[in-house]
């Protein structure tokens, strides 16, 4: 009795079906595997299927020519012909899409071959790159990320038989779970990116540690502070302060963060001021643990993290969307703006080329729309809207 597919190459599908959830494209290394064990032609892993308005996501791995020319199988080309004119011609013709979820089901079980011989999807799509049978599953959540695998035989190949219906079917819960960690890895990732887009566009350098120390990462005005000459360097991985005294006030604020953070107390908070050379203004540092999830070791994760301000570093409020929140002119958030960097009136005026009346008359009206009384106060409110996240 011949061994079921599934023993022979079960486990290395299984493992490349999860490391494709931290690949980019994901699941580009289980392609190539998944297609040779069921010998087809055509793989086709359908991450966002295409619609009117959208091109979809499909990755495609393909035979090579020659199975004696030692090519390698790669991800298909998306500029060529087969995946384009199904993104843009043939998608709403395509009769094998939105199957039950996780069953596996062929071209056959719904279209009989005279039906699809006849149809112009096979007419116009399938005859023309030599494609026939097709066999798929539909997997994923039904109000959340649904990924369609796909795999292809040409007319001359024999139909997709039990055992490739089995291989696919044990596959498919693999593939259902490894979805919905790529789903929510993905949404994480989204999050992290918006916190972090936010924090740089309030000019606010970050710093994450690790439990020894140790730099993980920085945003990009940390780095931009870490090359500059203020006094504050990366040393061996680890932050340090020119001054000796100074380095080892922040040594000790570090290391008592970082206890607090082990001890599960990750209320503490600790702040410095950092001496710049040439008499600019100093830095604010604040350093506060990273609560870490119950159960997750946290041995090299994230331990805590350092927030540096910058006196020096403008912020980038928004014209556009100052005006939007108080209803002020472009002209008139743009004295709102400056002033909340710091100028007065006066030289407010000589940077827009206007007269000071004008610009007497532009914060009267300012005033008026925002409801703040004394400059201070305006300024305040520019300094905490959200018009510097536009």
């Amino acid at each position: 009795m011949t061994a079921s597919p599934i023993d022979g190459n079960h486990d290395l599908l299984v493992r490349r079906i999860y490391q494709g959830v931290l690949e980019q494209p994901p699941w580009q290394s289980a392609l190539q595997p998944l297609r040779e064990a069921l010998d087809a032609q055509v793989v086709s892993l359908v991450l966002r299927p295409p619609s009117e308005e959208d091109r979809g996501v499909i990755l495609n791995c393909v035979r090579p020519r020659s199975k004696s020319s030692g090519a390698r199988p790669t991800l298909a080309d998306p500029g060529d012909w087969e995946v384009t004119a199904y993104r843009e011609q043939f998608f709403s013709l395509d009769p094998f899409v939105n199957l039950p979820l996780d069953q596996v089901i062929a071209l056959e079980d719904i279209l009989p071959d005279a039906a699809l011989t006849t149809s112009d999807y096979y007419l116009h799509y399938l005859e023309p790159v030599g494609l026939f049978r097709i066999l798929g599953v539909d997997t994923g959540e039904p109000d959340g990320l649904l990924v369609r695998l796909r795999f292809s035989r040409r007319r001359e190949e024999p139909a997709f038989n039990a055992d490739d219906r089995a291989l696919l079917q044990a596959l498919t819960p693999h593939l259902r779970q490894a979805t919905l960690i790529y789903h929510q890895l993905s949404r994480a990732a989204s999050e992290r990116d918006i916190y972090s887009g936010a924090v740089d566009q309030l000019s606010m350098a970050t710093i994450i540690l690790d439990t020894r120390g140790g730099v993980l990462t920085t945003n990009a005005l940390a780095a931009a502070l870490l090359k500059d000459d203020a006094g504050l360097r990366l040393r061996n991985g680890r932050l340090q302060l020119e001054r000796r005294d100074a380095n080892q006030a922040l040594q000790d604020a570090l290391d008592n963060v970082l206890r607090a953070q082990q001890a599960g107390r990750a209320s503490l908070v600790r702040a410095l001021r950092i001496a710049r050379p040439g008499g600019r203004p100093p830095l604010g540092l604040v350093i506060k643990p990273v609560p870490v999830a119950e159960g997750v070791d946290g041995q090299v994760g994230p331990c805590a993290a350092v927030f540096i301000s910058d006196p020096e570093q403008r912020d980038h409020a928004s014209q556009q969307i100052l005006g939007e929140l108080f209803s002020l002119t472009p002209a008139e958030a743009n004295v709102a703006i400056l002033l909340s960097r710091g100028l007065s009136l006066t030289e407010v005026a000589e940077a827009q080329n206007i007269s000071p009346h004008t610009a007497r008359a532009q914060l009267k009206s300012i005033f008026a729309k925002t409801g703040a009384t004394r400059q201070a106060e305006l300024v305040r409110m520019v300094i905490k809207s959200v018009a510097s996240l536009g």
